[in-house]
């Protein structure tokens, strides 16, 4: 039989996306020298969740989701210590660079698409002096909180009604009902985003 003259397709070395601050953060292998607040908040206010199906003027950024994901898990857990508050805005903050996907997409695109998801919080943990690996109860406290704000989000902008958001989403016992979402404009979230980081990191 002759021998096949096709190449397996490698992966590239490099992945850079060039940020506003000037930075240039390899997505495959990200180093925590290359990530700046500015450009994480400047990032998640320009990123949609929902996919953007969201009601009001402007869409719903990852950036006010982070702030209020945060809100939530204080209130969940008000004796906990400020580091931990800042994971917790921090989050979802890989999105900056790799976006905001629906649940199903990710588990469709499977574990490559985990692996860079998980290397990029790593760093994002690092250069802001949490560990890599977050205590696994604090990632079980801010998961809580995130399900408290999906079902929340589901409800009064992404259309869903409350049965179809309990079965998809759950609603965690001690969900409240008194926050109400008005999706702000990419500035303004980014602003609620910095200033919450400035708080929590104290700087």
């Amino acid at each position: 039989m002759p021998k096949s003259t096709s190449k397996t397709k490698q992966p590239p070395s490099r992945a850079y996306q060039r940020m506003l601050s000037g930075r240039r953060l390899d997505i495959l292998a990200p180093s925590p020298l290359d990530i700046e607040i500015e450009d994480i908040a400047h990032g998640l206010a320009r990123v949609s969740r929902w996919n953007g199906q969201t009601t009001g003027r402007y869409g719903y950024s990852v950036a006010q989701h982070s702030v209020l994901v945060e809100r939530l898990f204080s209130r969940n857990s008000p004796a906990m210590p400020q580091k931990w508050r800042l994971a917790c805005l921090l989050h979802d903050a890989a999105e900056y660079v790799i976006g905001d996907m629906i649940t199903p997409f990710k588990a469709a695109l499977g574990t490559d698409y985990k692996k860079i998801e998980k290397r990029l919080e790593e760093a994002v943990h690092i250069r802001f002096g949490l560990p890599a690996i977050l205590p696994q109860k604090i990632e079980f406290a801010i998961k809580r909180a995130d399900r408290m704000s999906a079902y929340i989000e589901a409800t009064q902008i992404a259309g869903f009604s409350a049965d179809e958001a309990v079965k998809l989403f759950t609603r965690p016992r001690g969900t409240p009902a008194d926050f109400d979402i008005t999706p702000l404009p990419p500035h303004a979230a980014a602003k609620a985003f910095l200033r919450q980081f400035t708080l929590l990191a104290g700087s």
